[in-house]
């Protein structure tokens, strides 16, 4: 590190000359013409020369061993007519130690001597006449200084000498990373010999195993590493950094060498996890190491039976031998023999349980299944149990029956007609005379209205089913708060207020149409703070705004489904008005899955597909059409559960489930409409199934644009001449099928999101269906336009091509090994691609995608490679 060099001065040096006759600054250039500071003497014909030539303070910058460069030239004495006897071919060195500028006026015997300079090479007359310059070098070091500067003086004795330039500099070890430790940069030390200690720091994201260390020498140079550090968990050593693991992989310890692949049956989302989490239905023990694959619990195997009456059967077991942690309960599955679909669900903390409330002579079948920490683990196997026959009775018994049964309905319709003459009509929940006549019929019931749960062991909990759903004596109802005269009194009956003192908000996330969307935290009363999303309400807004950002809520707070976005309420009585719901980790799901692309199993986006249609079932049951069901409106969490969202576009149905609401204008999103609703503005429940299969064909195709850069008069058009969307690539059959269901033209045809949601039920149940894929034949009479951007589907060259797919990244790459031509690529292989480095799942999906949709279309007379 320079701390003079005089060559690079463009100014005054600022040297002093003692006596002023002796040494005397020249102005020259050097061998490329640049302006340079010398310093020259030759007083060799006079006796007793003794001219000093004093330096500017020049400050070591902490340095303890400084060393000094002098470029010189010297005449030969012997060249020099007489004079020989005063003639010297030295010159000395000296310097002076000062912590500030006040010592330059010294006594010449308090400067230190470093040295008697001499030339290796000396010039003569001669050389001087061909203007031949012998130019020596010479370096001297000077160590251990003490304070913060120095003074440099050079003594002339009688020597006819040239000074062409000094550099005074001291050396360091430059900073460095080694053994993933950074290293400062370090001056070296005072003594020629000396190595200095240093420490290094871990870089980003690792740890120090055996502290790090090295030695640096005097000449600068990095000596002796000792000790290191190693990545952290969730980071593995690449090129000397920590990298992070990325999604699908993980490291557990920093001791483990890289990133793996998470095992089987596991997974994860995020960058620099240290663990996979486990499949659904699949778990791990607390003391598995990481490394290990998700299993499922070994299910319960042996089932006893106990006491069995004519309407009940008990039964008893063992617990399972792997339960997977501490079994917390039991969830007891029954059903009647060749009814299935109509079930009762009990939970048991005992490894007993009474199944009562059957039916005589008949034959039910128990499934038996645990839960832990970890989760539910398998059913167990089918046990097949038979109640007591109903045995026959006596003529007189008989008519027992009869006389109960005539005395019973004499007590109901004198019930129905008291009933009837005292209310004069029902509850609005349904109650009134109703309840008078259970409460006369059955007297040892207490009714109320609304749901009533019959008594039970507390220790059970008793649900039943049929097909699929939870059985409740009544359906609930969509109520258009667009209906209210006063929006107010609709967002404060289907809507919490909430203090704002309770909210939280940490960060903005985005942009809705009335403000901005942000993330923060929730605090109610007794219950611990929970994140949530923010919406508000834009400053300056128009009454008309308000009760349109405020019937969004108004329709939210009527759902209640996990498959549904939920309302925790909202904030109107302060200002901003603020909607809060839950917040969901990994926004929508068209950006995520764009940002996941290749990452998930089938089974995977068939369970998000069926979270989505069973959101669309219980919309769908309430009588509600959203209007606007994409990808882009549905939210998902970190467990990968979907949720429906924004009711901004949705509409309640009239009472007929085949009554259409016609809107009063607006835009539509045409991709993901039916094309009833675009002719004619008409929406049903058959219109959301239709956009439920775009929002299929946007999971299977890891969110890609539906119809790609069509515009929407080219989409219009061509739905409505029959084509529709191909297959996304790898897409199961019996899913595409689905699709195409949905896009059915006759809105009738299409199936109904009960129908959906079932169908999904069966393909999870029986992963096998998911294995038959499309085959590109197939998809030929589907295939729409090719997505071009110069329209006709052709692409002028492989750059363009690769670009108008998001890959121009790799057109160099295609360049460099010979596919030049759209000919050439046509041959790509997935095999091909890999050699070439595209090592993306997702990158290769959507190459071999493209090219597979322009052979076909090749075949179709469509598209001229």
């Amino acid at each position: 590190m320079n701390l003079l060099d005089s060559r690079t001065v463009m100014g005054d040096l600022g040297w002093i000359a003692y006596p002023k006759n002796g040494w005397e600054e020249i102005g020259e250039v050097d061998e490329n013409y640049a302006p340079i500071h010398t310093y020259q003497v030759c007083k060799v014909m006079e006796q007793n020369q003794n001219n000093w030539l004093l330096t500017s303070w020049i400050s070591n910058e902490g340095a303890s061993r400084i060393f000094i460069e002098l470029k010189f030239t010297l005449r030969d004495c012997n060249s020099l007519p007489g004079g020989l006897g005063t003639c010297k071919e030295t010159f000395n060195m000296y310097y002076f130690e000062s912590d500030d500028e006040d010592g330059r006026n010294i006594k010449e015997n308090q400067y230190i001597k470093i040295d008697t300079i001499a030339a290796d090479e000396s010039f003569t007359e001669l050389d001087l006449g061909d203007r031949v310059m012998k130019l020596n070098t010479e370096v001297r070091d000077v160590g251990p200084l003490t304070k913060k500067g120095f003074y440099l003086a050079f003594q002339d004795v009688g020597a006819c000498i040239a000074l062409v330039s000094v550099r005074v500099y001291y050396k360091k070890c430059p900073s460095v990373i080694r053994n993933l430790a950074r290293f400062p940069d370090t001056i070296t030390g005072a003594d020629s010999s000396q190595l200095l200690e240093v420490s290094g720091v871990c870089i980003n994201h690792s740890v120090t195993e055996e502290a790090p260390k090295m030695h640096c020498s005097a000449e600068g140079e990095w000596l002796v590493p000792i000790g290191k550090c190693l990545c952290k968990a969730g980071y593995e050593e690449k090129n000397n950094t920590c990298q992070v693991c990325r999604p699908g992989f993980f490291k557990a310890s920093p001791h483990s060498p890289s990133c793996s692949k998470c095992p089987p049956h596991s997974y994860t989302l995020d960058e620099a996890s240290t663990s996979c989490l486990c499949e659904e239905h699949y778990f791990r023990k607390e003391s598995d190491p990481p490394t290990m694959a998700c299993t499922t619990p070994s299910p319960v195997s042996t089932v006893k039976k106990g006491k069995i009456t004519k309407n009940s059967i008990s039964l008893s077991w063992q617990e399972p031998d792997r339960p997977n942690g501490i079994i917390l309960e039991y969830e007891i599955k029954y059903f009647e023999k060749d009814q299935e679909t109509s079930y009762t669900i009990i939970k048991s903390k005992e490894t007993t349980i009474t199944a009562d409330g059957l039916k005589p002579g008949s034959t039910y079948i128990f499934q038996i299944r645990a839960r832990t920490a970890a989760g539910y683990g398998g059913f167990s196997q089918r046990f097949e149990f038979e109640t007591s026959p109903l045995l026959a009775a006596s003529s007189d018994e008989s008519q027992i029956p009869i006389i109960v049964v005539s005395v019973t309905v004499g007590v109901i319709l004198l019930a129905v007609v008291i009933g009837f003459l005292l209310s004069g009509s029902c509850c609005d929940h349904g109650c009134g005379w109703a309840s008078s006549l259970r409460a006369v019929a059955y007297p040892s019931l207490t009714w109320r209205c609304g749901y009533s749960k019959a008594k039970q062991d507390p220790e059970e909990e008793k649900m039943h089913f049929h097909n699929g759903h939870i059985k409740l004596p009544g359906v609930r109802t969509y109520v258009d708060p667009h209906t209210y005269e006063d929006p107010n009194q609709a967002v404060h009956e289907f809507a919490k207020e909430i203090e704002a003192s309770c909210i939280t908000i940490e960060r903005v996330i985005g942009a809705g149409e009335f403000g901005e969307v942000c993330s923060g935290r929730l605090k109610l009363q007794g219950k611990r703070e929970f994140p949530v999303a923010i919406k508000t309400l834009k400053v300056g807004y128009t009454e008309k705004q308000r009760r349109d950002f405020l019937g969004e809520a108004s329709i939210m707070g009527q759902f209640d489904h996990p498959n549904i976005i939920h309302l925790e309420g909202v904030v109107t009585k302060s200002k901003p008005v603020m909607i809060v719901s839950e917040y969901m980790e990994n926004g929508s799901l068209d950006t995520f899955l764009k940002k996941n692309d290749g990452q998930f199993t089938v089974i995977q986006l068939v369970g998000m597909l069926r979270g989505i249609a069973s959101g669309m079932k219980y919309l769908s049951d309430m009588g509600y059409v959203h209007r606007d069901l994409a990808a882009r409106n549905i939210l998902i969490n970190s467990n990968l559960v979907c949720k429906v969202s924004d009711f901004g576009l949705s509409r309640v149905l009239e009472d007929d489930p085949e009554a259409a609401y016609t809107t009063r204008g607006g835009k539509i999103p045409i991709r993901w409409t039916a094309p009833e609703a675009i002719a004619f503005r008409k929406f049903t429940s058959a219109s959301d199934v239709w956009s439920y299969g775009i929002v299929m064909w946007e999971v299977m195709s890891y969110g890609e644009r539906p119809y790609w850069e069509m515009t929407n008069q080219d989409v219009i058009k061509a739905v409505e001449e029959g084509y529709r969307l191909p297959s996304p690539m790898d897409c199961p059959a019996a899913l595409y099928q689905l699709m195409l269901d949905c896009w059915q033209k006759d809105r009738n045809s299409r199936p109904k999101f009960d129908e959906i949601v079932s169908i999904l039920d069966k393909l999870i149940r029986n992963p096998s269906s998911l294995k038959t894929l499309v085959n590109a034949s197939s998809r030929a009479s589907n295939l729409l336009v090719e997505h071009s951007p110069v329209g006709t589907g052709a692409y002028r060259s492989v750059g363009e091509w690769l670009e108008a797919i998001k890959m121009g990244r790799y057109t160099e790459i295609f360049m460099e090994n010979g596919y030049s031509s759209m000919d050439a690529v046509a041959q790509v292989t997935l095999e091909d691609l890999r050699r070439l480095g595209v090592t993306l799942v997702g990158h290769q999906k959507k190459i071999m995608n493209s090219l597979q949709e322009m052979k076909v279309q090749l075949v179709n007379g469509m598209v001229p490679f």
